[in-house]
């Protein structure tokens, strides 16, 4: 579990530009004056990161639904798809109207993830599907923080309350499955690995590509918020 574990903290811990190798070296840098305020490169990794986290964690969602084998994973599995779905309603909202190109696929990293778990059966996929997504939600809930407290844009605002909300609640879900490993935890999401720029940046879309479209789950509980006009 280890390897994968530690690539998918470290793609989300340190969000890279779509489409770019480096990681954004100015997050203040203003890149555009929208009509909803100034956008800085840190606003633009932000909801492309969480574009790109719906993107693993929404199938991975629904492969609990499946494979779990407690009430609490599958409880967790659906909060993780009705929360995701919400979300990436927001992230295709406010990005064509801030610009931002948004990815179809997660990161490499991020896909091997999946693919990992999709391997995994019983109880060793509870446990992993656990602390994983335990872990890589406490590693991006400063981040969260950290854009809600400094953005001057209102849409990613609003993005980033929404997400707020969710990753703490994904947190929660977590831990009530009573399998995670808060020493393990807390190692990884404060002793993230470096790893090749290239494996942690989710790839652009192919011109005329399809929006990937997260949809609500029948029985959504979760209202994406409004979307301030100007």
């Amino acid at each position: 579990m280890g390897g994968a574990l530690t690539l998918t903290i470290a793609a989300l811990a340190y969000p890279s530009m779509l489409g770019v190798s480096t990681v954004s070296s100015s997050p203040d840098r203003i890149i555009a004056q929208t009509q909803w305020g100034p956008l800085t490169e840190g606003d633009r990794d932000f909801v492309v990161k969480v574009r790109a986290a719906g993107l693993w964690e929404y199938p991975v969602g629904q492969m609990g639904l499946q494979k779990g084998t407690t009430p609490e994973v599958k409880t967790a599995s659906a909060h993780l798809i009705d929360g995701h779905a919400a979300l990436d309603t927001t992230c295709r909202k406010i990005a064509p109207m801030l610009g931002i190109t948004l990815p179809n696929k997660a990161s490499p990293q991020q896909q091997g993830f999946v693919n990992q778990l999709a391997a995994d059966s019983g109880k060793k996929f509870d446990t992993d599907f656990a602390n994983i997504l335990r872990m890589t939600h406490g590693s991006i809930f400063n981040a969260i923080a950290k854009i809600r407290s400094t953005t001057k844009n209102r849409l990613v605002r609003v993005l980033a309350e929404q997400a707020n909300a969710t990753v703490l609640d994904h947190m929660t879900v977590m831990e009530k499955t009573g399998l995670v490993d808060f020493d393990q935890t807390i190692f990884q999401q404060t002793t993230p690995p470096k790893l090749p720029k290239t494996d942690l940046t989710p790839p652009p879309p192919a011109a005329g590509e399809p929006e990937v479209v997260l949809t609500p789950p029948p029985t959504s509980t979760t209202t994406p918020p409004a979307i301030p006009a100007k």
